[in-house]
């Protein structure tokens, strides 16, 4: 009889959005794990701002690029799904054919989660994909100026320091939600992995959802953060590892981070392209100490990646960290 630790596969659950969370699932998928992918759904910029705006669908980019990421379809039907429209093209300019692909099945169900089980089934996704609700919703800022500003690409674009974000729905009649199904992926799994992402536009705006916020802080998973490597402008400023997860927990009003994966590879001043990624970014600062007076297990090792003229995460290198972190946590058992 085959030993039924042996044959489960951990549960892996990854919270985020922008585009550091599919590099995350394209490295973790064909590796032996359960993937679900929680995606914010708060997004109002570019192509899905447009679509929300006509429509008032969940924007669909997000969702979109972590479909991608998990998809078995090959690689040319892939491609299609991504393809943007030229400015050219008046009617459709600067739209992903997946963009529509997603909002048309949305309004067709009613409603975005079940559209994306339908679309994942459709384009062979290894793993889940979950909403983090199943309506679009907006984020609000409060600045450490005391002023307030709502939508997340005007947030991102006011260049302020950012005291707390929250998110409502679009008439503000009720509290935003998550459906069972994400609540119950964060209850049963065996590691949740926040980020890599922008700390207040990307990954909060899934933790200001109550039930997901309280399914966190209930949960006995090992909840491991993948802490930016550069600072962003108007959001993270200036600000150390122990910054951002110290943000988090204010967040949630409790110390509910175990594990943070930090970058130690020295990123090169002249190799940074500023005036093409539009910020005055610098490498976050390291603070074990403040990290570990949080109750946070310290992990340090070459997580970079440079390329395009900026830095990133190795999402290689980043898997295996996190599966390694996995088996510790079973030999722990």
């Amino acid at each position: 009889m085959i030993d039924a630790l042996h044959t489960h596969r951990p549960r892996i659950v990854v919270i985020g959005g922008g585009t550091g969370l599919p590099v995350i699932l394209k490295n973790l998928k064909n590796r032996h794990v359960d993937i679900t992918a929680i995606v914010t759904v708060a997004d109002d910029g570019g192509s899905s701002g447009i679509l929300r705006n006509y429509i008032n669908v969940v924007p669909p980019g997000d969702i979109r690029n972590v479909m991608v990421a998990l998809s078995d379809l090959p690689q040319l039907e892939l491609d299609l799904f991504q393809y943007r429209f030229k400015s050219s093209d008046q009617f459709f300019a600067g739209h992903a054919i997946g963009n529509l692909i997603i909002a048309a099945l949305s309004e067709k169900r009613g409603g975005i989660f079940d559209a994306v089980q339908i679309l994942s089934r459709m384009m062979k996704v290894d793993g889940h994909i979950f909403p983090a609700a199943n309506e679009p919703l907006e984020l609000n800022a409060e600045f450490s100026d005391g002023s307030h500003m709502s939508g997340e690409s005007e947030i991102t674009a006011a260049g302020k320091l950012i005291r707390r974000v929250w998110v409502e729905t679009n008439d503000d009649s009720h509290k935003p939600e998550a459906v069972d199904e994400v609540v119950d992926a964060i209850m049963n799994a065996d590691q949740i992995v926040l980020g890599p992402g922008s700390l207040f536009t990307s990954i909060l705006p899934n933790l200001m959802i109550e039930n997901v916020g309280n399914a966190l802080k209930r949960t006995t998973a090992d909840i491991v953060y993948i802490c930016n490597i550069m600072t962003q402008k108007g959001e993270t400023e200036n600000f150390t590892e122990a910054d951002h997860v110290r943000v988090l927990n204010q967040h949630l009003g409790k110390n509910f981070i175990n594990t943070v994966l930090v970058n130690m590879k020295e990123v090169p001043s002249e190799y940074i392209d500023y005036k093409k990624w539009n910020e005055v970014s610098q490498p976050v600062k390291h603070d074990f100490a403040g990290l570990r007076a949080m109750g946070c297990r310290v992990i340090s090792a070459d997580f970079l990646e440079l390329k395009d003229r900026g830095a990133f995460h190795n999402g290689q290198e980043v898997a295996e960290e996190l599966l390694n972190l996995i088996g510790r946590s079973t030999d722990e058992e």
